[in-house]
């Protein structure tokens, strides 16, 4: 039988890139909408690592089994690297923004801020920090980062949170545009998934210990 581990999120965009980037580890995935009876996870940190670790161990307190979680964020240079940690919730103290979803008035919210500022000086870039738990009390984490520009509209179709306002650097389309094994190649996300699995060797013997 396949090893299983949790996914700290209930976030179906992030269980669908992670469990398709995690799909020839052998290790059997499952999230957060198998395990009802785990109550919203306060992010009380004040980095993506923090954030990530909190949420890893506690899921894996809760289930038994080794949990992984990602703290992400988008750092756009114009604004001093908001929104950060707080990207998620970036728009809550402005409800009455446009669009009828948080991710939707997040985007218009950093329309606002952006209003004005040239093409060059909208430079961003998407952080990731993924951390795995075990039930033992054994961590590791991996950072990853993906550069980019902060577009004026929305484009594209796949993808969630700001991928439809993040211009990729290299290809100059949106994240939002970008099929997903060629996003999942480049992104935050999979860069730190990557940098993970190079050391989850040595921490599972130590989890499993």
């Amino acid at each position: 039988m396949e090893p299983v581990i949790v996914l700290a999120t209930r976030n179906k965009g992030k269980v669908a890139e992670l469990s398709a980037m995690l799909g020839n580890s052998g290790l059997a995935v499952r999230g957060l909408d198998d395990f009802p009876q785990i109550d919203e996870i306060e992010e009380t940190g004040t980095t993506f690592e923090e954030n990530a670790l909190i949420k890893a161990r506690a899921v894996a307190e809760a289930t038994g089994l080794v949990a992984v979680a990602d703290d992400s964020g988008l750092a756009v240079d114009a604004l001093d690297g908001a929104p950060g940690v707080y990207s998620a919730r970036y728009s809550d103290d402005t409800p009455d923004l446009p669009g009828d979803t948080r991710d939707k008035r997040n985007n218009a919210k950093l329309l606002n801020a952006l209003e004005g500022i040239p093409h060059e000086k909208r430079t961003a870039r998407f952080r990731c920090v993924m951390a795995a738990a075990a039930p033992n009390g054994e961590t590791a984490t991996a950072d990853g980062s993906w550069e980019g520009h902060i577009a004026t509209c929305e484009k594209g179709d796949n993808g969630f949170g700001y991928d439809p306002l993040f211009i990729d650097s290299l290809s100059g389309q949106h994240s939002a545009q970008l099929l997903p094994e060629v996003k999942n190649a480049r992104s935050h996300r999979g860069k730190a998934l990557a940098a993970l699995m190079e050391i989850w060797p040595e921490f599972w013997k130590r989890a499993s210990a």
